[in-house]
Formats: structure tokens, sequence, C-alpha cells
């Protein structure tokens, strides 16, 4: 209890804030909303028997989850923190597959601007990776789903069959 005033909790459930009062040290009288929300969706007896089975040290990590779980809750009453978390990994995935076709641009870039080797000067186990020209790479936002991002690349030069 900080003072005369009576934390969160007690004030919103009205009742005398005694000195070993349990949610005291992590509801504070000026913040009841805090308090209001996570005993909305967890209620008080179920927050202070978790709190009560918490290491001291440990508590105020408790709080500040239930507190962020509980605000996730009301904006999303299904899903909760969970549907925040699948939000934020879906938008990683899709960053992730624009910096993998941004990638092939540039090496299809950089493909298109090294100049070619004569066929003597070609490693014969290299061959294989020859298959993969630099017009493959040209299409390869379009495969991906995504437009080109960048309106640089052209189509290559026509070169003679590299097999000759």
């Amino acid at each position: 209890m900080g003072g005369n005033s009576p934390c969160a909790s007690c004030k919103l459930l009205r009742r005398r804030c005694a000195k070993d009062c349990i949610f005291s040290p992590y509801f504070p009288p000026d913040d009841p909303h805090k308090f209001a929300i996570v005993h909305k969706v967890f209620g008080a007896s179920n927050v202070s028997k978790m709190l009560q089975e918490l290491p001291v040290h440990q508590r105020a990590d408790a709080v500040s989850s239930l507190v962020y779980e509980a605000t996730a809750r009301m904006r999303d009453p299904v899903y909760g923190c969970v549907g925040a978390i699948s939000y934020l990994q879906n938008q990683v995935s899709q960053l992730q597959m624009q910096l993998a076709v941004a990638q092939a641009e540039i090496l299809c870039i950089q493909m298109q601007q090294e100049p070619t080797l004569p066929m003597n000067q070609i490693d014969p186990v290299d061959e294989k990776s020859l298959l993969l020209s630099d017009t493959n790479f040209n299409n390869l936002p379009q495969y991906l789903g995504f437009a080109s991002s960048s309106s640089v690349i052209q189509d290559p030069p026509k070169r003679e069959s590299l097999w000759t």
C-alpha cells in the first residue's frame, strides 16, 4: 500500500488495501486501467493465486505478461496475443520473400553486367550452372507472385548456343 491511497486492485474491488496486499507493488493507484483489464480477463482471484505461486523476483514480469495478454484479449477475444504473433510471423515471411526477390534481381543485374566468358575459359564442371541462365532470373518475380520492383532489368542480349 503506497501511502494512504489503496492500490488499483483494492480500489476497483472496493476493499481495504492491507499492508501485505499482493497486488499493491504491481498495480499502483495511479494506473487503475492496468488492473481493470487484467481483472476483466483473468479475474482477481486467479491473478492472486498466480502471483502467490511465483517467487517474488518473477512477479513483476508475470504481471507485465498478464497485462499484455489481457490487452490482446480485449482487442481480439478469440486469438489474443497469438493472433498478434501470427500476424507478425506472416509479415516476416512476406518480407523475407520480398528480400529474396530483391536479391535475385540484384544477382540478375550483376550477371547482366559481367562480360561473357569465351567457351574455352568455362570450367566443364560448371556447365550445369549455365543452364540457369540470366533469362530465367528475369521471370523469377513473376514465378514468385511479385511484380518486379526494378525497372532497370532488361532482356539480356541474344546469344548463340553455349554448346556449339
